[in-house]
């Protein structure tokens, strides 16, 4: 029988949560998810990560801190790696840095953030700040935050990355009204990374965003893959189809992880999170089958029926 969300979750904190540190046992080999590869550099990326706005952005107290290092711990334990937060998300880039710096973590992390503002100047000091609060000298992936000045911005991104201080490129925009303008920066500029809105039920960035990425050689971040909880508003009281099972589906978030990563055009998904029951849930949708083209279309014709 599958699962719903709830139940599977329950099922989470009740069966999967062992040994010492509490964390479910996800680190055998075999649990670990899949990686994807980055184009313009051949480098694996695990297909799981965590985004951080809201969920993050946390003060000083103990308690509040210490959920979000659980969940960064287990995104490790499972084999997964990217962070993704930006200076808009309030207090996130620093409660990352300190947690990574306190676990000992930072070399698992591929740490991904954003310039957010007008300038060449501010965004200096900006992306400066972001490595400050991160507690690295150098950071995995910067970029542009919703296309904000990105002429200026990327120009200031390649040459830090001339200078080691960061490793890779890109822009981001949360809504498909901005696809066009996504579409011009990728064939006008040489970047490495693509961060879009795309989900089961937002399926603008298939029709051509998508295809011209991989055409491109370009990695794709998925953000709002749950279209900020709304998918799951959508399904309440719902029972998976049995056939979820033929792509190792046991709940309705794998459901929605799975049809996204199941585009091979997509490198990476990042659901925020602060709770590690959820986590446990994201990162399984990284572990065994995905669903073909075939049963990606069925998958939304039996959600267009709800």
């Amino acid at each position: 029988m599958q699962l719903a969300r709830a139940a599977f979750l329950r099922l989470c904190a009740g069966g999967l949560f062992a040994g010492a540190t509490g964390l479910p046992a996800l680190a055998r080999e075999e649990r670990r998810m899949s990686t994807r590869v980055i184009p313009s550099s051949g480098e694996a990326l695990p297909v799981v990560g965590v985004g951080t706005w809201q969920t993050f952005d946390v003060g000083d107290v103990a308690e509040e801190r210490a959920p979000l290092a659980d969940v960064l711990k287990l995104l490790f334990e499972a084999g997964g790696s990217v962070i993704d937060s930006s200076p808009m998300y309030g207090r996130s880039e620093g409660v990352v840095g300190d947690l990574l710096r306190q676990a000992g973590l930072r070399e698992k992390a591929f740490l991904a953030t954003k310039v957010w503002t007008e300038g060449r100047h501010q965004g200096i000091e900006q992306m400066e700040d972001s490595l400050r609060l991160f507690r690295t000298d150098v950071v995995d992936l910067m970029q542009v935050h919703n296309l904000v000045d990105w002429r200026t911005q990327l120009s200031t991104i390649n040459v830090w990355k001339e200078r080691g201080r960061v490793r890779y490129s890109g822009i981001t925009h949360y809504t498909p009204g901005a696809f066009a303008r996504l579409e011009q920066v990728i064939t006008s500029e040489k970047i490495d990374f693509v961060q879009l809105p795309f989900s089961i039920g937002v399926r603008q960035a298939e029709d051509r965003l998508l295809p011209l990425c991989a055409e491109r050689g370009i990695a794709v971040i998925v953000n709002r893959p749950y279209e900020g909880g709304g998918l799951f508003r959508r399904v309440r009281g719902r029972d998976l189809p049995d056939w979820a099972a033929d792509f190792d589906c046991r709940s309705w978030g794998q459901f929605f992880l799975k049809y996204i990563l199941g585009h091979k055009a997509v490198t990476c998904v990042i659901p925020g999170t602060a709770k590690v029951r959820h986590l446990v849930d994201n990162v399984e949708a990284g572990m065994g089958r995905l669903p073909d083209g075939k049963t990606r279309d069925r998958m939304v014709r039996y959600l267009e029926e709800f």
